[in-house]
């Protein structure tokens, strides 16, 4: 069992107040497994991955940070849903409705959609497809890990390489090492609203002196063992056997929620001492910044039509998707991502001046991954980014100079989120009591549109691979995701590759863009025009 980071947690208790999960989508060759082969295959595949075998358990009163605890999979979690006509717009309704539900982390942290035979699909290949979506709590993972543990799930089996799959991939102009708009452990799929990649960025949890540490952190090993330790018993004693790991997993929430209550006078102490080494960071990091050392902070952008609020909230959710063939993404010395970007550049500006918005400067909320910390540390966040705003430049007419603009700042932005000062915050973040982490999470006022935003949609981008998965013996053509709505980001975009082929997902609220495939046909046309111009 592992305790949380501070930003996993953050995750999970803002998912008690809005809709966060990730939507993994794989469509597949429609081989004609039947339900119960294809429901075997998620359980058979699921009980050699390690993240898809736990639940989150919770202390009481959040007197700690919750842990993850062993959690085997259930039928449940394996979800078909059959179509009165299995084609491609009935399919994009069903998903709007599935995107707009939640997972408890607490009973099961994620599960797996199905939709067989659809005939219509987009992108490589015929015949009938079967789309598998692998729902997934944020809590449990950000894009990055997520694309991962997907991979493990949907990789051949004759591919596998233990449990665990190297979490990076820089192909298609995506991500790569070095140029423009690029860097070195690209882009990820986070949550729609900039406060939540604001608060959910800390580093490590835990603090205070090592010994403390130490003796706390064996402490919540015996405590664990208490709980989950196994005796071993016959199937004529299995109920007698549930009876008293029932008290034992008691036991052990008793003796954590006891540690927890030790280690908050040690945790005040820590976030006392790195808030003054924070301000100091700070005062550094604005001395560099104003000396030229390291690029100046992103400025705000006005809210626009997309980012109104509406009384209801995020009640209903569309979707579309624009399969293309990644090499008609590519452009010489630009990423997919800085292509992408200046896509949306033409088609949003269009869109709001077709509805009557004069439209000066437009800006996009970019997640980007950070570094590991260490590798294999069960400490690591499972939320590892942070997001940042990057102008668009939409009053550039000229669209070379306008990806060129865009590739430099996102190169700017991407240099400041990972310079060592930044981090200082972050690591006051992993320090805070949770009782007082939560109770901020409960306050933050999540339906109120700031005067200021760090820009007026998301752009997430995560490559997930080379196409070498199979579902229910059928080789995949694409894959999207659709990062999360919120009170500010009412239109999303998913920038997804997998293979040879690249996915551009839109997910927004039909309350606030009623007409999404005409934004859609703009996006497309705006593509089309990017890459004749690059």
């Amino acid at each position: 069992m592992s305790a949380m980071a501070p930003q996993d947690a953050t995750m999970y208790w803002l998912s008690k107040r809005t809709r966060n999960d990730l939507f993994l989508l794989y469509c597949f060759h429609d081989e004609g497994r039947s339900t119960e082969e294809l429901r075997a295959s998620v359980a058979e595949r699921s009980a050699r991955i390690d993240d898809l075998r736990v639940c989150l358990r919770e202390l009481p009163a959040d007197i700690d940070y919750p842990s993850w605890m062993p959690c085997e999979f259930a039928a449940e979690q394996f979800v078909e849903h059959r179509l009165v006509e299995p084609n491609w717009v009935n399919l994009l309704d069903a998903l709007g409705e599935v995107l707009g539900t939640g997972v408890d982390a607490a009973v099961r942290p994620w599960r797996v959609h199905v939709f067989r035979g659809i005939v219509d699909a987009p992108g490589p290949g015929e015949g009938p497809a079967l789309v598998a979506v692998l729902q997934m709590s944020h809590a449990l993972a950000d894009g990055r890990r997520a694309a991962t543990i997907a991979r493990s799930l949907f990789i051949e089996s004759n591919a596998r390489n233990g449990d665990v799959l190297s979490p990076s991939y820089r192909r298609a102009g995506l991500v790569t090492p070095s140029g423009r708009g690029a860097g070195g452990t690209g882009v990820v799929d986070g949550p729609a609203d900039a406060w939540v990649s604001g608060v959910g960025r800390s580093r490590i949890a835990g603090g205070g002196p090592r010994a403390l540490s130490t003796l706390l952190a064996r402490g919540r090993e015996v405590g664990w063992a208490v709980a989950a330790g196994g005796l071993s018993i016959g199937s004529a004693v299995a109920a007698r056997g549930q009876m008293i790991a029932g008290r034992r997993i008691l036991t052990g929430t008793l003796v954590d929620s006891a540690l927890g209550l030790l280690c908050i006078p040690v945790r005040l102490a820590s976030t006392a001492v790195r808030g003054y080494r924070a301000f100091q960071a700070q005062q550094q990091l604005a001395h560099l910044t104003d000396t030229g050392q390291v690029p100046p902070p992103g400025v705000g952008f006005l809210p626009s039509q997309v980012n109104r609020t509406v009384a209801e909230g995020v009640s209903l959710h569309q979707v579309r998707m624009l399969v293309c063939a990644a090499e008609h993404l590519r452009a010489p010395g630009d990423t997919v991502t800085v292509v992408v970007l200046t896509a949306v550049s033409l088609a949003l500006a269009r869109y709001l001046t077709n509805r009557g918005e004069a439209v000066e400067r437009l800006g996009a909320q970019v997640p980007m991954a950070l570094p590991e910390l260490s590798a294999g540390s069960e400490s690591d966040p499972r939320n590892n980014y942070r997001s940042v705003g990057v102008d668009l430049f939409a009053d550039e007419p000229d669209l070379r100079l306008r990806a060129d603009k865009i590739a430099a700042a996102l190169a700017d932005r991407r240099l400041r989120a990972r310079h060592p000062l930044l981090s200082a915050q972050d690591r006051v973040t992993a320090t805070v009591p949770a009782p007082l982490l939560r109770r901020d999470v409960d306050r933050y006022p999540l339906d109120t549109v700031p005067d200021s935003i760090a820009g007026h949609t998301i752009v997430s981008s995560v490559d997930r691979g080379p196409a070498d998965l199979t579902f229910g013996g059928g080789r995949v053509r694409f894959t999207a995701g659709f990062p999360a709505l919120g009170s500010v980001m009412h239109l999303t975009h998913g920038v997804h590759g997998l293979g040879d082929t690249i996915t551009l997902s839109l997910h927004a609220d039909p309350a606030v863009l009623p007409d999404l495939d005409t934004y859609a046909s703009l996006l497309r046309s705006a593509v089309d025009e990017v890459i004749a111009a690059l």
